[in-house]
């Protein structure tokens, strides 16, 4: 399960701010009458998000993972079994009657994976079973400390559950960290450390008690960290209710921590929801369930994305990768041409004409796209274009074919560079 309650408020107002960014860029927004917490997505805040969904997608099917959709309601019942009732109730929107029963927006989506894996029955040579969904869950926030996408009452996970056997648990967790590794690579994300957050003093019923489940679980997530080479730091009072977890902590611009991926080994919900497989003996066993989450929220991992590139997204992520510049009216219908081709290309383009203002301030207006494209009359002549880089770089005049095959080559390999060979 995603846990939002520990991390530190993101109220900070500098160049990089993503609330700031957000606005300037159009990138989302909020209303009071959707509500505080509850931003909404514009055009190129959804086409970020987008990429960055399907980007997951695709990394999760490679290593195996099958995608389901849940609903975001459940009767209170179902909470009340996975314990979350009892032990989050205070993150959990209050019950809406529903003739005579009472329905919850959930505030985790384990419980539903749970459900679709009790379905039907599952003999071992299934497992591991990787379920996964990129699914909205919905956590009573206070007021005061929302902020921007960092911290929302609307969340949309990137969530999966391993159900596997004992034996399989620590690898299958150990390559749910490989997986988050590699992801960071692609985003140019930097984890700042790695924590392994355990129960603290459990005043309050925070915590399931059971000691030989947290004993088991503690002792496996060590085991994961271990072989895998990471260094860690153990907290105390930053576990789930149901157990620990292994949190990927990162850095924004300003020095403030917090959660963006997990980790998990649960022994509670199988139990809880009675799951079981088939074994070799033919025999009911219990499995374990591994949670994990790549990117965390969506919208945590675009409000960091935002701050770390200031809005100067790697190609593939841009909104718009390549603005084409019409120096005067007569080659419009030019540039129109050259959009089209990228457009049918499957990249992202538009033209910005001399109505916009002069060349230099739509060269100024266009400055976070990754290329821009001027088509003068002597470059309209020969199908070339005056290409323009992000970074400063001037590459000249070159065909339009191979400055698009060029855009291509980064976005298919998602490479940092802007004018690498084709």
């Amino acid at each position: 399960m995603y846990d939002n309650n520990h991390d530190n408020n993101h109220d900070h107002d500098d160049d990089h701010d993503h609330r700031r960014l957000g606005r300037e860029l159009d990138l989302f927004g909020t209303d009071p009458l959707m509500g505080a917490g509850l931003p909404y997505w514009l055009p190129d805040g959804a086409v970020v998000r987008h990429a960055l969904e399907e980007y997951v997608r695709e990394a999760e099917r490679a290593a195996g993972y099958r995608h389901v959709y849940s609903p975001v309601l459940g009767k209170r019942e179902l909470y009340e079994i996975s314990g979350h009732w009892s032990h989050y109730s205070d993150d959990m929107f209050p019950p809406m009657e529903l003739g005579a029963e009472e329905v919850v927006l959930r505030p985790s989506l384990c419980p539903h994976h749970a459900l679709i894996y009790r379905s039907r029955s599952h003999s071992y040579r299934e497992l591991p079973l990787r379920m996964a969904e990129l699914g909205g869950m919905y956590r009573s926030e206070p007021s005061g400390v929302l902020g921007g996408l960092t911290r929302v009452r609307a969340i949309h996970l990137n969530d999966a559950h391993i159900f596997c056997t004992l034996e399989q648990a620590v690898e299958e967790a150990r390559a749910a960290l490989e997986l988050i590794g590699r992801a960071y690579a692609d985003l140019g994300i930097r984890a700042t450390r790695h924590r392994l957050s355990l129960p603290g003093e459990d005043s309050k019923g925070k915590y399931v008690a059971d000691p030989e489940l947290w004993r088991r679980a503690t002792a496996l997530l060590r085991e994961v960290l271990d072989s895998s080479g990471i260094a860690y730091e153990a907290a105390e009072g930053e576990a789930a209710f149901y157990g620990p977890k292994i949190d990927v902590q990162i850095t924004d611009p300003a020095g403030r921590e917090s959660t963006l991926s997990t980790v998990q080994i649960d022994f509670h919900q199988p139990e809880r929801f009675d799951l079981h497989y088939i074994g070799a003996d033919g025999a009911k066993h219990r499995p374990v369930m591994v949670h994990r989450s790549i990117i965390g929220s969506v919208e945590r991992a675009v409000a960091h994305l935002i701050e770390q590139h200031g809005g100067a997204f790697p190609v593939w992520l841009a909104p718009v990768q390549l603005v084409v510049l019409p120096v005067a009216d007569a080659q419009e219908e030019q540039a129109h041409e050259v959009v089209r081709r990228a457009l049918a290309r499957g990249l992202r383009a538009e033209v910005h004409g001399p109505g916009e203002g002069t060349l230099a301030a739509r060269i100024r207006a266009a400055r976070l796209v990754p290329y821009q494209a001027v088509i003068g009359a002597r470059e309209a002549d020969g199908d070339l274009v005056a290409v323009r880089l992000r970074d400063g770089g001037r590459p000249g005049a070159v065909a339009v074919e191979e400055l698009l095959a060029r855009i291509g080559t980064r976005v298919e390999t998602r490479g940092a560079e802007l004018w690498a060979a084709a």
